[in-house]
């Protein structure tokens, strides 16, 4: 089985999931949308995995449009589908939805709360709530036909259109994935005040999100798993 990892810039990975993907048998195509022809066809994946990244949808790049052309064929062929962050916004906007900047920035760590759809689908196993890591701006409206998985205080935070789920959170960060962005993006920490402390992982916190990990993974790989 061959799943499709999308990524739009180079430090933003797979993470976490990407040994969870190879010890599971899965190969991987890992592309990246600023520099690499996205697939004419994408029957030949098993399931389809959109990265993060500091650029907005609604600045419209080439590359952007052609993965948000992607995500709907995706649904047409109900190839499952898992959109991180950024991802989750192209899911968004591709489906009807409106992506714009958010009033607050969700940078470090934050609770999220799972609504009944998220518990009986992608977070299944994981509770009420859970202490997760965030780095976005962007928020969006749905398209009407959207489940929401879990909200936060202020936004939604994860959703289902057919066969495509958007999480703006992220899973997948270890302390090294972290530690790279706090390099990476210094400047926006800078402009937001914030601290090193309030972005780095307090003992535990990364051996927990990984359980978490675990488990979502679990979860959207059944899914591919039962379509084949």
């Amino acid at each position: 089985m061959k799943v499709l990892s999308v990524q739009n810039i180079e430090c933003e990975t797979l993470g976490t999931m990407e040994r969870l993907f190879l010890a599971d048998g899965f190969t991987i195509d890992s592309i990246n949308a600023q520099s690499d022809r996205l697939p004419d066809s994408i029957e030949q994946f098993a399931g389809i995995v959109l990265l993060g990244g500091p650029m907005a949808v609604y600045d419209d790049f080439s590359y952007l449009v052609e993965e948000q052309a992607l995500v709907r064929k995706a649904i047409k062929s109900g190839i499952p589908l898992l959109g991180v962050c950024l991802g989750s916004q192209l899911i968004a906007q591709a489906t009807g939805g409106r992506v714009y900047k958010g009033l607050k920035k969700e940078i470090g760590w934050h609770d999220v709360s799972l609504t009944l759809a998220g518990s009986s689908d992608v977070f299944r196993g994981l509770g009420s709530q859970v202490r997760v890591f965030q780095w976005h701006g962007d928020t969006y409206d749905l398209p009407p036909d959207a489940a929401v998985l879990a909200r936060s205080e202020f936004y939604p935070q994860a959703f289902r259109v057919g066969s495509a789920i958007g999480i703006q959170f992220h899973l997948e960060v270890d302390n090294a994935l972290i530690e790279r962005w706090t390099q990476e993006y210094k400047a926006e920490l800078e402009r937001e005040d914030l601290q090193m402390d309030d972005v780095l992982p307090r003992p535990g916190d990364i051996n927990a999100l990984e359980q978490k990990c675990v488990q979502v993974y679990g979860n959207f790989s059944r899914l591919i798993k039962e379509r084949q």
